[in-house]
């Protein structure tokens, strides 16, 4: 009898964990339409005083409508109005079908920032990139294919650079990261984690997505599907690379191919940057686990 009840004890606690990873992953739950919003803090000697305490929020992997539906859009618009960041940026892999193409960044626009929104193309996006790129002219929103935006604030300025097809590792191929000087703080946008390693980028901040943080992992221990010539170097959350730079790889929002995730949340990303009036070595941190 006594063995029974702890088989049934471990039965139960079995089951509660499962309920709660579930819940973890599920952002029908959320205010927000996603399951969390990750919050990122990075302190550089490079970032003028002026843009201590600069926002940029980060979205990538939508795959509208995946799992990612209308009602869950909506929700992602509000939640991104309310954080009130400077700047958005957006990561490729937008759409399931180019008939929600206008829907999507129609929606994405909606979303009030001082400094613009900024977006490179995913790997999804190599059938119908130019419906998207016109899509993306229509509202506003800037399409950084190899190319790099200026944000100044009171004389000072800052660099977002985007790659247009960041599995493409050819020496020879335009690296927009390399165009800026090494004076000016730069945020490098671009789909894969992997380009950051494998390129000669001299980003301060690399911003990717396309893993989807493996998408589903068994309690966080062991995930199967990594996506990343890496494993699990870059699959999730904040990585340095080889030669320095701070890689920032999100879950993304959406799911591809299997519509479900487990234990490895779909989220927003929010990154506050800090000004060093001293050179002191970089610091960075990521805010614990939330669930909003």
């Amino acid at each position: 009898m006594r063995r029974f009840s702890c088989l049934s004890c471990l039965l139960v606690k079995s089951l509660m964990l499962t309920a709660m990873s579930m819940v973890v992953s599920c952002a029908s739950l959320s205010p927000s339409g996603v399951g969390r919003i990750k919050r990122y803090s990075i302190e550089h000697e490079q970032l003028p005083p002026q843009f201590d305490g600069y926002s940029v929020a980060f979205v990538s992997d939508i795959h509208y409508r995946s799992r990612f539906t209308k009602k869950r859009l909506a929700r992602l618009v509000r939640a991104l109005d309310k954080e009130h960041a400077a700047v958005l940026l957006l990561g490729g892999d937008y759409v399931t079908s180019d008939a929600y193409i206008d829907e999507l960044f129609g929606s994405i626009s909606e979303v009030v920032v001082q400094d613009g929104i900024y977006a490179v193309m995913g790997n999804h996006e190599r059938h119908n990139g130019d419906l998207v790129a016109a899509a993306m002219e229509r509202y506003g929103i800037t399409l950084l294919a190899d190319s790099v935006a200026v944000v100044e604030r009171d004389g000072a300025r800052l660099h977002i650079a985007g790659v247009h097809d960041s599995f493409s590792y050819d020496s020879t191929a335009v690296q927009p990261a390399e165009t800026v000087t090494d004076s000016l703080f730069t945020i490098l946008l671009c789909h894969t984690p992997d380009y950051a390693e494998l390129s000669s980028t001299t980003a301060d901040i690399v911003l990717s997505g396309h893993t989807h943080g493996g998408q589903v992992s068994l309690f966080g221990l062991y995930t199967p599907v990594r996506n990343s010539l890496y494993g699990t170097r870059f699959l999730r959350g904040l990585n340095i690379t080889t030669g320095g730079a701070a890689v920032i790889t999100t879950n993304g929002v959406g799911t591809s191919r299997r519509k479900v995730r487990f234990w490895v949340p779909s989220e927003i990303v929010v990154v506050t940057l800090r000004s060093k009036a001293e050179k002191q070595p970089s610091t960075l941190s990521a805010s614990p686990f939330l669930l909003n």
